[in-house]
Parts: structure tokens; sequence; C-alpha cells
């Protein structure tokens, strides 16, 4: 078997089903999307060749440099979330009463689907009818804000749905790094006299800190490409107020028929992750790696 599995063409026949699908669904869409941003196409008729006309068109377009800002600002939001979703994995890793049932109640809005939620908290905020506006007027507010339609608020409003769809999913990820660490580590930081506040900062988080690179990545990157909820609540309505990069893209390509400047905005989002992916990976980079 050892004999088998180290041969060089044993080797490729395993792994060539998966690098065939990964071409086909990963890099060759992305030359595609690289191939039709050099293109004046409307989806339907015959392209023509532009050359840089699309990047150059991007570059002075107000609106798409609004709509990386929505976005950043979206991962700016999100990375911060994380601190809040590790110290709720902090306490439902300890031995507290109801963390298997509070750990279930985290983990609901990972079972609903993107325009389920956009309902959901559609109706949350409606100016009239929804139970925010209401509970702000029971405590004396007379004029609640209509907040998907003020365009001041509009895009702070729809962070808050987005920030809770993800918490089961982050809270799971840190939930099972802290279940991870060997019980003997706890134990020694116990003995040695490690109160709750010492086991939590200088312990469990420094062993983890692999983990927490990764979800701040992927928070980032997230956030940079996200478009569902956003597109079912406001459309990035007012007004753009809430336009995110993915919204725009999928506004040029798909309702003004702009398949070219379409896929130019779908390419400049693509450098965009891999820039923010480089930058985070190079700020969080450590030589010194815990092993346990």
């Amino acid at each position: 078997m050892n004999k088998m599995m180290s041969d060089k063409r044993v080797i490729t026949l395993y792994i060539l089903p998966s690098l065939l699908l990964i071409m086909i669904l990963v890099y060759i869409p992305i030359v595609m999307t690289g191939y039709y941003s050099l293109m004046k196409w409307d989806g339907i008729g015959s392209m023509k060749f532009i050359a840089l006309d699309n990047y150059q068109e991007l570059i002075k377009d107000t609106m798409f440099w609004k709509s990386v800002y929505h976005s950043f600002l979206l991962a700016v939001f999100s990375v911060i979330s994380l601190a809040g979703y590790l110290i709720i994995s902090l306490v439902l890793s300890g031995k507290i009463k109801g963390a298997n049932l509070l750990r279930k109640i985290y983990l609901i809005p990972m079972l609903l689907s993107s325009v389920a939620i956009a309902q959901l908290w559609l109706r949350i905020y409606h100016p009239s009818n929804g139970m925010l506006n209401h509970f702000l007027m029971f405590l004396g507010m007379e004029d609640p804000p209509n907040w998907l339609a003020d365009p001041s608020i509009a895009l702070y409003a729809i962070f808050v749905p987005i920030i809770w769809q993800y918490a089961g999913f982050y809270i799971l990820i840190y939930y099972a790094a802290l279940k991870n660490i060997p019980s003997s580590i706890i134990e020694a930081a116990i003995i040695d006299g490690a109160n709750p506040w010492q086991l939590a900062y200088k312990i469990k988080l420094p062993l983890i800190a692999g983990v927490i690179k990764v979800t701040i990545v992927l928070a980032v990157v997230g956030s940079l490409k996200y478009f569902d909820l956003i597109y079912v609540m406001t459309g990035g309505g007012p007004n753009g107020a809430s336009e995110v990069i993915a919204s725009y893209m999928y506004q040029k390509a798909f309702r003004s028929f702009n398949f070219g400047y379409g896929s130019t905005i779908a390419f400049a989002l693509l450098l965009l992750c891999v820039i923010a992916t480089w930058v985070i990976r190079k700020f969080t980079h450590s030589d010194e790696e815990i092993q346990y």
C-alpha cells in the first residue's frame, strides 16, 4: 500500500479529478472574467475589444469607490464583531449552566437562508409596523427613524443583520478551537494560580491565535464580496447609500446589461480580496508557532 501511494502516477490519478474541478469552477471563470473586462458587451450581441477602457472608467467611477468604502466599512465592523464572538465562545467553553442551550440558540441564524433573514429584518425595521420602532415609541421616542430609507443610517442598519447572521458560524469555530486545547494545560495553569482573566488572555488566546487569524481573513474577504442580504433588503439604495462592490457589479452587469464593465468590477473585487488577504497575513505573521 505504501509503495503504491508513493507512486507519482497514482498520486496524480487521485488528485486529477479535484484539479479538473477547481480549474472548471475557479480558474477558468477568473480568466474569462478578465477577458470580458477588456470588452464592450451587453451579454447578448457581439463583443467589441476596447482594451483597458473599462478600467479607466472604473478609476473615475465615484459610485464604484463609494461601494468600495462601504464594503471595507463592513469588513471593519465584521472584524470588530469577532471580539464579541470570541468572548461568547470563551464563556460557552467554560463550565456554565445552560451552555449547550445557548450554543444552539447562537447557531439558529446559520439554519436560515439569507432571503429569510432579510425578510425577517425588513419586518423588524418597518417604519410603522416594525418591532424596533414600536419599542422605541414605547420608550418615548415620538418620531423613530425610517431605518432603510434614510441614507445616513441605512448602511449601518444592514450591518446588524449581517453580523447577526454569521455569529453562530464564528462562535462555533472559536468554540471548537477552545475545546481542542488539552485540559492538562488548563489544569496546570489553574494549579499555578491563574485567574479566569489570565487563563483566557495568556493561555487560551495564544493557543488559538492561528484560528483567529483565519477568521479575520474569512471576515474581511466575506465582507468584500457580500451581496445577497443587501440586495434583498435595499438593492443598494437609497440612492446608493448601501451599495457594496458585489451589488454594484450586479447592477451594472444584469440591470444595465453592461457585462464588460460588470466583469471589470468583478476582477477588481478579486484583486481587492487578494490584496486584503496578503495584508492581513503580512501583519499577523509570526515566526513562533505554539504547539500543543
